[in-house]
């Protein structure tokens, strides 16, 4: 008898990994001078975050599917705002990388950010300096460093803007954390993408304006309306691809797809785009941070479990197993007042889609410090 439940979870992996290929794939297609030549990354993600954001006021004002949380002006001042700046940041600077660099080697290079959010969180007084934990990081670094000494295309430039990302992407992790969850302020997709994206459209405009626009003026820029709302409708259904997955699953399960996704997608970015070249040094390197990001996987389950877990019996222990399982993937559902419900998170956990960025970080992650706790555009 087929497990109905068991295939539905296995066919929102499948939607999620098929979505996220194709948001970066398509991105790069979009951007590369040498397809359909927009090499404008600003104005591509403020298109993405036009569009997302007025989604989500028909979704929350005109439908009514949620209620808009309670958003004082000092809260979103000292909350959304500073978010929101990071986040387009993030946007801005790892989009900008696909001008210069091949998508094969960003998908390796995002193996640093366990070890841009750990620093940022150390830095920010959310985690504490650990021995096991920095030892896992050095050993990410070595396989980056690597990967990048055997990329054949390396690009300084390209680099510095997908590092950069990287950085400015844990950040704003760090501040999800220190930020909303210290104020008790909850938000599920929609409702996040209702108060961040317009505020990260405003944050894109500057650069937007002195970077960008001069260039639209001077050039010929072709423009195809549904290359660009196709473009923007699938990093939205990648959001709430998202948002089932980790609905139906446990942490663990989606941080395995996302490196499932990964290898898929190095792969098939060497056939989409012929100029992107993978040498063994890529692969050696890659393999070496894999092992450092699943072993700094194994040190937070642990924690969780020895911080959860005191003496009890074995069937405690079974049951307590399943519902840590099931608390990781931080389920949380809007109730009667709109409000949102779910588990403390931690800035220094990872597990986020780099490409759909505005689905709360803490709220995907994969399992985190003692607790639980990117649509490019």
């Amino acid at each position: 008898m087929i497990n109905k439940p068991l295939v539905l979870t296995y066919l929102y992996l499948l939607i999620y990994i098929l979505l996220s290929s194709g948001v970066i794939l398509y991105n790069k297609w979009v951007l590369s001078p040498k397809y359909f030549n927009f090499p404008l990354p600003i104005t591509l993600t403020m298109i993405h975050m036009g569009f997302s954001g007025l989604v989500a006021f028909f979704l929350v004002r005109v439908f009514k599917v949620v209620s808009p949380v309670k958003m004082t002006f000092e809260l979103y001042a000292t909350c959304v705002i500073p978010i929101s700046a990071f986040f387009a940041s993030s946007l801005w600077f790892g989009n900008t990388a696909y001008l210069h660099i091949s998508v094969a080697f960003i998908q390796m290079l995002k193996a640093l950010m366990p070890v841009a959010t750990f620093i940022m969180a150390v830095m920010c007084g959310t985690d504490k300096p650990r021995c096991d934990v920095f030892l896992n990081m050095v050993l990410v670094s070595v396989g980056v460093v690597i990967s990048s000494y055997g990329e054949i295309h390396f690009n300084v430039v390209g680099t510095v803007y997908q590092v950069t990302g990287i950085f400015a992407e844990a950040l704003r992790l760090v501040l999800t954390q220190v930020l909303l969850q210290k104020k008790g302020l909850t938000l599920n997709p929609i409702t996040s993408l209702y108060y961040i994206a317009p505020c990260s459209f405003v944050f894109l405009f500057v650069p937007w304006f002195l970077l960008e626009k001069p260039a639209m003026e001077v050039s010929q820029i072709q423009f195809n309306f549904w290359i660009f709302f196709t473009n923007a409708l699938c990093a939205l259904a990648l959001n709430f691809s998202i948002f089932l997955v980790i609905g139906r699953t446990g942490a663990v399960t989606i941080r395995v797809a996302g490196v499932l996704k990964d290898w898929i997608l190095i792969a098939l970015s060497t056939v989409i785009f012929p100029e992107s070249t993978i040498t063994g040094l890529n692969i050696i390197g890659y393999a070496i941070a894999l092992c450092g990001v699943v072993m700094y996987n194994y040190i937070k389950v642990k924690d969780v479990r020895a911080s959860q877990l005191p003496a009890d019996g074995i069937s405690e222990r079974i049951t307590k197993d399943w519902k840590l399982e099931k608390k990781s993937s931080d389920i949380f559902m809007p109730n009667n007042s709109g409000a949102s419900s779910g588990g403390t998170g931690s800035a220094s956990d990872t597990n986020v889609d780099e490409e759909a960025p505005l689905i709360p970080s803490a709220r995907l992650s994969y399992i985190g410090r003692t607790q639980l706790g990117n649509h490019a555009a």
